[in-house]
């Protein structure tokens, strides 16, 4: 890979490819991305496909489009930040009351203008309704939990728990934001126990 090619998980590698398999603070930068909202069941719902989909077409007109104007980019891996009424649903994986928020990461040269422009294009190339949703996110998580999980994502469910019930108390922090997953591994080209996914949840101190 050139190393011209902006990269995220290269420029950001302690947020992309971090060593650590138990929980462990980390300052994230403030990132924009482009984003798509929706309910339900990843595993089964038609809806998080659709919004899948769409920010792929949207990141892959953007990169093109980048392209054009001499800054290639490498898309970043996707990305979600999950919610639910109750936060228990999460170590119970009651997928259907999830609420998510996926997102792909952008360099900061990509203006909101490219961002429209490459919804346009995507949108005329294929009939995918959710693209008329993708729109830009800043994030800045800032002092967050993190954690490197080996394995399906089902498994999670521990890992969570320990967060949640262990080890924010034991170092006397409360989280403030979303929980946020970096998916790492294709999971249509790696089995489920080799799967790589970033954990991480936004704290502050109790």
């Amino acid at each position: 890979m050139s190393p011209d090619r902006y990269d995220v998980k290269r420029e950001l590698k302690r947020l992309y490819a971090p060593k650590n398999t138990d929980w462990a603070l980390v300052d994230v930068p403030e990132q924009q991305f482009i984003a798509v909202d929706g309910r339900g069941d990843p595993n089964t719902g038609a809806e998080y496909a659709a919004a899948v989909q769409a920010l792929y077409s949207v990141a892959y007109a953007i990169k093109f489009a980048s392209r054009r104007e001499g800054r290639d980019l490498v898309v970043a891996p996707l990305e979600g930040l999950w919610w639910a009424d109750e936060p228990s649903v999460f170590t119970a994986r009651a997928k259907d009351a999830w609420h998510w928020r996926m997102l792909i990461s952008q360099p900061d040269w990509i203006t909101v203008d490219v961002i429209a422009e490459a919804r346009d294009v995507a949108a005329a190339k294929k009939s995918l309704p959710a693209i008329a949703d993708v729109r830009r996110e800043v994030l800045h998580e800032g002092t967050s939990a993190q954690v490197l999980h080996i394995g399906s994502y089902d498994d999670e469910g521990p890992v969570l728990a320990r967060l949640h019930h262990e080890w924010l108390q034991a170092n006397d922090l409360v989280m403030t934001g979303l929980h946020h997953e970096v998916y790492v591994g294709d999971p249509r080209r790696t089995e489920p126990a080799k799967l790589r996914t970033v954990l991480r949840q936004p704290v502050r101190p109790r």
